[in-house]
Order: structure tokens, then sequence, then C-alpha cells
């Protein structure tokens, strides 16, 4: 049967255009049950049990359910527990899912893929029985509503001599109240969850503002909030201005506000200007008037230090706020706004832990999430007893006016609080790490075992399995990206090439493999394991460039002169054998070795020498060096618990890599973007607002150093030239607060920019793009793809002209790789907890920022940074000390504390709060009577950890 959809459209010069739209309907679409004895087509997928068990008191006849939008949207924590089964998923409600929530509809989709959950989805828009049109005047959610009805009322009639009930769940009271008067059988998901047995579903109710909240009792605390309508005016008059909320890491009372086309943040501080948002929001915002702008507070304000007590809902928002309302010298102020409106949530899953009640039998208690950016969060359990000291994970529903916390509800428990692997469990679902595993469509698009190269892959590639070639990674590394070689030629030049392992061979675009890895982004890094964003079978075998096997690699072949000038480049797919699989300390041994001379090791000292070279000639043009804090753990094989940890070791090898590795990036954009001047992937790293370096030009005066900010060359000049003789960990500091002020590198696609935003500020390069590691991020393969239609290797296809899906796609890979980056450092917090749970110990470090109530301490032997407050609750400067603001200083009687001023502090772990059970640092030197510790009694096996554990068993991993 077809039917036409007619539309009526407005042009742009005012004329009136008539679309008619075909829509065609059957009649032979499957119900989805077992039970069905009519003539329904068989699908693929009938999964509907014949004889579902009911248990339910509402409904005690067997029966399925059909959600309504609304409740499949807010009541996904239900739907997904295993014991809700036999539910049948409407066309129209997955459509209405699919549009207003992608993270919703990605996890509908994965419970109708799940067999054991027994989902079905309907095409009740394709079905003749089922679609109906929308009357003239009829709303869209109305006719959507009555699309529901219509077809829960097809289904109680199609099964209904088979004697099973078709049961509505909806929380809409008009829906409600319609499908009872059409004698169909409806229900509140409330109701019905409350007349089931497992009554720990109750917790897992959802209770969006618009049920739950209606309650106005109470003190109003905030500010109402703008409807869209209102907002959208006042941006388009510019009273206001659209930005994401980020909550700052050092002080929950204040954030700043990203404005889009505006190279500086907008300040907002305070609970009331804050006006509910939470981190991560897409917010409107309204300027202050200047007399009541202000700054950050020097202050490190971590937690809010509330109790649960009945009138914690309602108390003053004033607690802690006249500490940081001092008054602000004028030329200490910024824009500041405050919060008027919420554009759009980004509320998610928060992993946490339940704080204490006072009294046992209470049902509300408050929530404590794990990261600090986010507030408290209310909500209803009679599981408390047994949830005390668990790790569990708690979803926000709304934030009335007069609660001081939004409200939310239990989704599920993840273990107990210190287990290593529930540990690493909150951290992946906090940074919202893909890692579960990979289904069974995605592994479907793997080669076929044992995989051999064919004789027509012979002829489409270049063959350099002559040359020779080798790798040089981190110890430990399985998923081998890249090789290099170089070999002198006869005219005297030299032929260098990297080779990166051909990954967008064996993914092809469009199918469940690429799609996964897609969402993915890359590969996370955590300290005892790795979460692929590509199945083993690629990653560490079929496009690992191990030794001594075959592979297909993308080359890049240069001609040199022994000064490192370029004569000639060339891209080509190959086929490789790479020589050897070399650590760095491996390489940086052949190379340093006299009495080595074989065709491996001049290879790496040919590619040493022309890498010191190309390495001068990029520092010279401007580049940054920068440092940061890294560490490597040594942990045990059996229980992969640390038994050492070290700050990574840099030698040349790292360094040569890392220079030929760059040199690919930069020649694969400059032709990506010739070819593709619309839609290449590239990554630019913005340059820093001036304001950015204004702790780091203070820092460095207090030494009698000038930093010149006013380009990356002057930046790196003057940060060559900062070096204290007698503190040579002086200039190591002053980079890792350099690294402090940059901004964020992005993907993005070139025809979305100016050529004059494509900069590279930290390599000092007009362009750059991510070429050399396609195992481990999705950026590369797209590289790969446009690479190959450049040079005719491979054709092209529609997403990879569309200028606004790479946007998209780079938007995601911007997420992906921040959170992949905090996920890394979240797994070495973790494993520095763990290494210092039986361990107090003295370690020399420097102080790294002075603030108004405590220091922030480096250990360079951990690479570690900690806080030394100046008092037991970090929230106001002890008498002990004076705070010079001005000077950056802290003194307490004839001791003064400066910025880089070398200390000895103990190194323990804070249990107090079982949340955050944190490193705790406390000031051994130099000595304040009162306030310093006396230094740890150590035994000398205490000092050397590591010898506890054989040898044999330490190991690392990338």
């Amino acid at each position: 049967m077809l039917t036409n959809k007619v539309f009526i459209k407005k042009t742009r010069l005012g004329g009136v255009m008539k679309i008619v739209r075909e829509h065609y309907l059957r009649d032979d679409i499957c119900c989805g049950s077992q039970a069905c004895k009519k003539k329904c087509e068989p699908a693929n997928n009938v999964c509907l049990e014949r004889e579902p068990i009911s248990d339910s008191k509402l409904v005690p006849e067997p029966h399925y359910i059909i959600p309504d939008t609304n409740v499949a949207l807010h009541q996904i924590d239900i739907l997904e527990d295993p014991s809700v089964k036999n539910v049948i998923i409407l066309q129209t409600v997955l459509d209405e899912i699919r549009h207003r929530s992608a993270p919703v509809y990605k996890r509908v989709k994965d419970i109708i893929s799940n067999s054991q959950k027994c989902f079905y989805t309907f095409c009740n828009e394709f079905n003749m029985h089922t679609y109906v049109e929308r009357k003239p005047g009829e709303s869209a959610n109305d006719r959507n509503d009555r699309a529901i009805r219509k077809a829960v009322d097809w289904y109680s009639q199609h099964l209904k001599d088979e004697g099973i009930v078709i049961v509505l769940l909806t929380n809409d009271a008009d829906n409600y109240k319609k499908a009872v008067s059409e004698k169909l059988t409806a229900y509140t998901i409330h109701d019905y969850v409350r007349s089931l047995s497992n009554q720990s579903l109750i917790d897992r109710l959802a209770n969006p503002l618009n049920q739950s909240s209606a309650d106005t009792s109470g003190k109003v605390l905030f500010s109402e909030h703008l409807g869209l309508a209102d907002i959208q005016k006042g941006i388009r008059a510019g009273r206001f201005l659209q930005g994401t909320l980020l909550i700052s890491r050092e002080n929950y009372l204040e954030a700043n506000v990203s404005v889009k086309d505006k190279d500086h943040m907008v300040f907002v501080q305070g609970l009331q200007n804050l006006n509910r948002a939470v981190n991560d929001d897409i917010v409107a915002i309204e300027m202050l008037p200047e007399s009541e702008w202000s700054c950050p507070s020097s202050l490190v304000l971590t937690e809010d230090d509330g109790k649960d007590d009945e009138d914690e809902e309602n108390r003053e928002l004033t607690d802690n706020e006249s500490l940081i309302r001092n008054k602000v010298p004028k030329e200490l102020r910024q824009p500041t706004a405050r919060v008027v409106g919420i554009i759009k949530r980004n509320w998610r899953q928060y992993c946490g832990i339940l704080q204490p009640s006072l009294l046992k039998e209470r049902t509300r208690h408050l929530f404590i999430p794990a990261e600090k950016r986010i507030p408290k969060i209310r909500i209803e359990t009679r599981q408390a007893e047994n949830l005390a000291s668990k790790r569990i994970i708690v979803a926000i529903d709304s934030w009335p006016r007069n609660s001081r916390y939004p409200q939310g509800h239990f989704v599920r428990c993840l273990g107990g609080v210190g287990d290593k692997e529930t540990e690493n469990e909150v951290l992946l679902l906090e940074h919202d790490v893909p890692h579960s595993k990979f289904s069974e469509a995605v592994l479907s698009f793997l080669p076929k075992m044992p995989w051999t190269i064919t004789e027509d892959d012979l002829k489409r590639r270049r063959d350099l399995r002559h040359l020779d070639i080798c790798s040089v990674d981190p110890p430990g590394c399985t998923d081998i990206d890249d090789a290099l070689h170089c070999r002198k030629l006869e005219n005297g030049n030299y032929e260098v090439g990297v080779h990166i392992a051909d990954v967008s061979h064996f993914i092809r675009p469009g199918n469940a493999l690429d799609q996964e890895a897609a969402s993915r982004g890359t590969t996370v890094y955590l300290t005892d394991k790795r979460i692929d964003m590509v199945p083993d079978l690629l990653s560490s075998n079929l496009c690992s460039l191990r030794s001594g096997v075959n592979r297909f690699a993308f080359s890049v072949l240069w001609e040199m002169t022994p000064e490192a000038h370029i004569i000639s480049t060339d891209f080509t797919k190959s086929i490789i054998d790479s020589k050897a699989s070399l650590t760095y300390a491996e390489a940086q041994m052949k190379i340093d070795d006299p009495n080595a001379s074989d065709s491996l090791t001049l290879s790496l000292r040919g590619l040493n020498r022309l890498a010191k070279i190309l390495k001068k000639k990029r520092l010279d043009n401007g580049a940054l060096s920068l440092a940061s804090t890294e560490v490597r753990f040594y942990v045990d094989s059996e229980t992969n618990d640390p038994i050492d940890v070290q700050t990574k070791v840099l030698r040349d090898t790292n360094s040569m890599v890392e220079e030929f590795m760059l040199l690919a990036n930069i020649a694969v954009a400059e032709k990506i973007l010739l070819e593709f001047p619309d839609n290449a992937l590239l990554r630019r790293h913005p340059s820093p607002p001036v304001s950015n370096f204004d702790p780091l030009i203070k820092a460095a005066a207090s030494k009698g150093f000038k930093i010149d900010v006013s380009s990356g060359k002057g930046l790196a000049d003057s940060l060559d030239k900062a070096v204290v003789a007698e503190n040579p960990y002086f200039n190591t500091m002053l980079r890792i607060m350099t690294t402090r002020c940059m901004m964020q590198a992005v993907y993005f696609c070139s025809g979305m920019l100016q050529p004059s935003d494509y900069l590279h500020y930290g390599l000092a390069t007009p362009i750059y793009t991510h070429f050399t590691s396609p195992i481990r991020r999705y950026s590369d393969i797209i590289a790969h793809r446009l690479l190959a239609v450049s040079i005719g290797a491979d054709a092209s296809y529609s997403d990879l002209l569309d200028k606004s899906k790479i946007q998209t796609l780079c938007n995601n890979l911007n997420y992906r790789h921040k959170m992949a980056q905090y996920a890394g450092r979240a797994s070495v917090n973790l494993h520095t907890h763990l290494f210092f749970k039986t361990r107090v110990q003295d370690e020399e470090g420097h102080v790294l920022f002075v603030r108004k109530n405590a220091l922030q301490i480096l250990i360079p032997k951990y690479g570690l940074e900690g806080t030394v407050f100046l008092n037991d609750e970090g929230q106001k400067s002890s008498s002990i000390f004076v705070y010079n603001e001005e000077m950056n200083t802290q003194t307490a009687g004839d001791v003064t504390i400066h910025v880089f001023d070398p200390v000895i502090v103990q190194l323990s772990i804070d249990r107090t709060n079982v949340q955050h059970m944190k490193l705790s640092l406390k000031l051994v030197k130099p000595k304040i009577p009162g306030f310093s510790v006396p230094s740890a009694a150590t035994s000398s096996t205490e000092s050397q950890p590591a010898t506890a554990q054989p040898q044999e068993k330490k190991r690392r991993m990338k």
C-alpha cells in the first residue's frame, strides 16, 4: 500500500513549494512473538518469548511491555535491568529517541541486540494496520502518542487468542487518560515497577523535574532558568552569551565558560551565579557589571563540606563563598558572568559513594561523586546499609530551585571501595571510555585466519622487504604502529623511510568495525592494561609491524642531503619485513656501541644523526620543548600491583623516532590538504591568550627572569635562558608550568577554518595532522584514506568528501582524546595510591605553586604532584602562615616559602575520606614549629621496595 505525505515549504525568494513524499505500508511485518499463530511473516529475530512469565501484581497474566518515548528516555536504567524482558520498542519511539538523545539511543540499540533481553523492534510506521496520519492542527507529539496507542491496540487484538496482554507504560497524564478511555491496559512506570517482586528496581526509577519536583516547599535558593525562546532572543540581541561550563578542578565554587568566537573564557564564581549548572552543560550567561567582576581565588577548595542533615538542602548557599569573595583589585578582575539558563544538559551517570547518614532508617541520602567537579546528588534508596563502602552509579534526574543539590536515582553497584578492579571500572566509566567487549557484528569484519599475502597484493604494493627496517618502541609494546629505515644512496644523499601500519586496508569505510573504531576514537593506555580501539587480531597481530613477518604498510620515503634538506617526498602502499623490534634502550645501545657496524646499526645511526639536525631546525624555528610529569610503574605479573615506580627516562632514540614521526605527519598534511582543500582532517594547536601566561611570568620574575610570550620563538628562547645553576630542576619546573598555560590541540576539518587558523603553535608548523599511529588513533585512519585517494591507491566515498561529517567526526575524536588523557592520569593516580598504601617515606620536592591555603609540590623522583594544605580543613588560611599574594609567598615565623623552593615532604595515603583516598603530603623541611612533621623512620627495605619481588615478575606496559 502507498500513502503520500504532502508538505508545503516556503522558499527563500518567497515562493511556495509543494513536496510530496511516498510512504510505503506493508501488511506482512512480523510481530516478533514466538506465541503468534497468525500468518505473520517470520523475522530473523523473533525474540519475544512464547510464554512470558509475569512478575507483576498489577498484571499477573503473561504480557509484553510497550514503553512510550518518555519512559524509554528517562527510565533506560529500568529497561536495562536483566529482570525486565519481553519489551516491544516501536519505530515511533526509536526514531524520537534518536533525535532527542544519542547516548540513550545507543543504549537502547545495545539492549535490542542482546538476545537474553527479548526486546523486539516493531516497524509500526510501515505497518498498514498501525500507521496513523497526522491530523490537521495536531502536534507531532500528540500524533506520536496516538501512533503508540494504535500499535498497542493492534498488538492486543493480534495476540488476544494467545492469552498475552499488551501493557502500555507511560508517565504522560494525557496519554494515560486516553489509553484507559480506549480500553487499553496502561500503567505508569512507577506503578508497574512497584508491583514487581524485584523491589530493588524502585531505587532505579528516575524522577524527572515535571513529576517529582512539583513540591515548591522550602526556601527558593536559585534564580529561575529562562526558557529557550527567551535565551535565543537574548543571544540574538547580544544580552546573553552561549558556551560550555567548565568547573574548576581546584575550586568547586568557580568555573569558566568557553564562549564560541571569543579568545578568552568568561569567569563565573559562586553557587548562586552557577545557578544549578553542572560541569559540561551548555549554558546561557549574562555579563555582570564591571564593578562586580572578580577573579579566581587562590584557595584550593576541592569538595563541599556539607553535612547530611535534614536542613542540608535548604541552608544558605554562602558557605565557603565568603572565603573567595575578598575585594579584588581592579587590575586583576576578569570578565565575570552569571548563568541565566541551560541550553543543553550534559548529565551522565556518575560513580561515587553514599555519604553516611546519621539516621539508619532514612531512605533519602546524599551521594558523593568521584568527580570532584560534580555536586553531591540527593537520591532515595532502601539499600543504604548494603551500599555502605561500595562504589555505586547514580544518574541526575532534576535540580529544583529549592534544593541545594540535584536529585537523582541509584543505577547499580560496582563493587567495594579500594578494590582495584572496581576502581579501574570507575575511572573508565568516569571518563566515558568505551570498554565493553567487541560485538559479534564488529568481529565478523575481521580477516579470516590464517591470513596470507596474495599475488594480487604484491602487484598493488611496492616491495620493501629488502630494506633494513626496524621499529623502536617502549618495553612491552605489542601494538607497533611505526618502523623506520635509513640508507645511503650512491649520490651521497640518504633515503629515509617511515613505514606505518596499513590499518585502513583491514578496516573498510562504513562497516561495523569501522563504526566501532570511529566511536572509540583512540586506544586508552592505563597503567596495567590498555583498552584497544580495534580488536586484538589487528592491534597486536596483523597490523602490528612485528619483526620477522611480512606486513602491509603505508610508507613515506624521502631523499635527504647529509644536512637533512629534503630533495623529494614519495608516498606508497608497501610490504615490509621488519628486521628488529627494539626498545628505546636497545636501539640506543646499538647506536652507542663502537664495535657494532652491521647494516641495521648503520641505519639507526643515520636516522639519529639526521634527527638531531631536524630537531635543531625545528627548535630554531620556534618549536617549544616542554615538560610534563610522567612516571612508569613496574607491576607484578601475577597481581598487577605496582612494586616500583620511576620517572620516564628519555634517550636520543626517543627524540629520533619523534622527529621522523613529526616529519611524516607534516608531509602527509601538506599532501592531503593539496588534494582535499575543503575536507582534510588536520590538527591545530591554537596560540594561548597572553593572559594564560600570567602565572608563568610571575613565577619566573620571582627568580629574576623575564619570559617573552609575544611569540612561540620568543617563549622558547626565554625558556632556554631561564637557568639557575644551584637548582638544576628549576628549568624543568618552568617548562611544566608552561605546559599548563597551553591550549588543547584539536582535530578539525580544513574547510571549516581559514588557513591562518591551521597553525600548530607548539610545533611551530603552519600545518599538521596525525598519520603515524592508525592502530591506536582513528584520526590517522582517515588521514590514510585521504592519502590513499590522493595517490590513487584507493577509492573515495561520500562521507570522506563531506566536510560537515568530517568535522562531526573531529568533535568526537577531540572528546575521546581528552578523556583518554584524563583516564591515563587517573590510572597513574590509582597506582600511586596502591604503591604508597603501606609506605610512609620522605622525598625531595619543589614548590610548584603557592596558594592562599596550600603549597602544590612536585616530587621529581616519582614525577608526582601533591598538595600540602596549610591547615586541617584546607579551606582557610592557618594563623601560622601569612600569605603575600603580590610576592606569591607563604611566611611562618622566620621561614618564607617561595615558588621553586626545594622542600622535603613526607608521603603517605590519607584514609580519612574513603571516597577520595589521596596521596597525603606533609612538610618535613623547612622545619616550622607546630606545623612540620618529624622525618619518617624508614628501614632500608622500605626505601627499596622493588627488591622484595623477583626481578622476572616485573614488567611495563606502553
